[in-house]
């Protein structure tokens, strides 16, 4: 197998980030070589200590360099108020609308048969160890991507949190549109969709 040259291996590499096609992964390659060495090690670094030092929170399952999170370590946070989400980014989206007082917790996917992904694979127990402590009257607000499979994930946690007594299920208005994601839903819809939740009933 033939060795890749130092920019193609560059260019390989970046092409592998989402969103990043071989021609944006190329002009990306060539913006760092432009700049000085500096650049290249600073960037390298800032990888590497993220890598490295970055974890899951023990509370939240979120991205973090401490244990808990600066979030759940806040007190003014409304306790008995659990957001759950699919991904760490779909917390800085709500953290963004400001109108969020609770806390969270990250599933770090959602049920998908066809990829082989089960509730065995999300933080699922995570979840439900963390509601066997929860004051009375808690409220979860599940705000899953409108998704199918966000939409069957919502499905099975109402019928897993239905077996829980004194837990309020809610899940966000339907301001953000079906296929539609958090990470790029701007704040006034968030804060819609946050003001507008609605209850999950029984069938």
């Amino acid at each position: 197998m033939r060795q890749q040259d130092p920019v193609s291996k560059l260019v390989f590499e970046l092409s592998k980030l989402p969103g990043i096609g071989e021609k944006t992964a190329t002009r990306l390659a060539y913006f760092i070589l432009k700049q000085d060495t500096s650049y290249a090690q600073s960037l390298s670094e800032s990888v590497l200590n993220a890598k490295t030092k970055i974890a899951l929170c023990s509370n939240c399952q979120t991205f973090t360099d401490t244990d808990p999170c600066r979030i759940c370590s806040d007190h003014t946070r409304v306790p008995a108020l659990i957001c759950v989400v699919e991904k760490p980014s779909d917390v800085f989206s709500i953290e963004q609308s400001s109108r969020f007082p609770g806390l969270y917790h990250v599933l770090h996917g959602t049920l998908s048969p066809l990829d082989g992904i089960g509730p065995e694979d999300l933080k699922i127990t995570e979840l439900l160890k963390r509601l066997e402590t929860m004051p009375a009257s808690s409220e979860v607000l599940l705000a899953l991507n409108p998704s199918v499979e966000g939409e069957a994930t919502t499905l099975y946690l109402t019928k897993l949190l239905k077996m829980l007594p004194g837990i309020k299920i809610t899940r966000l208005a339907y301001g953000i549109p079906m296929g539609g994601r958090l990470e790029f839903t701007d704040k006034q819809t968030i804060n819609k969709a946050i003001e507008n939740r609605m209850e999950i009933k029984s069938q």
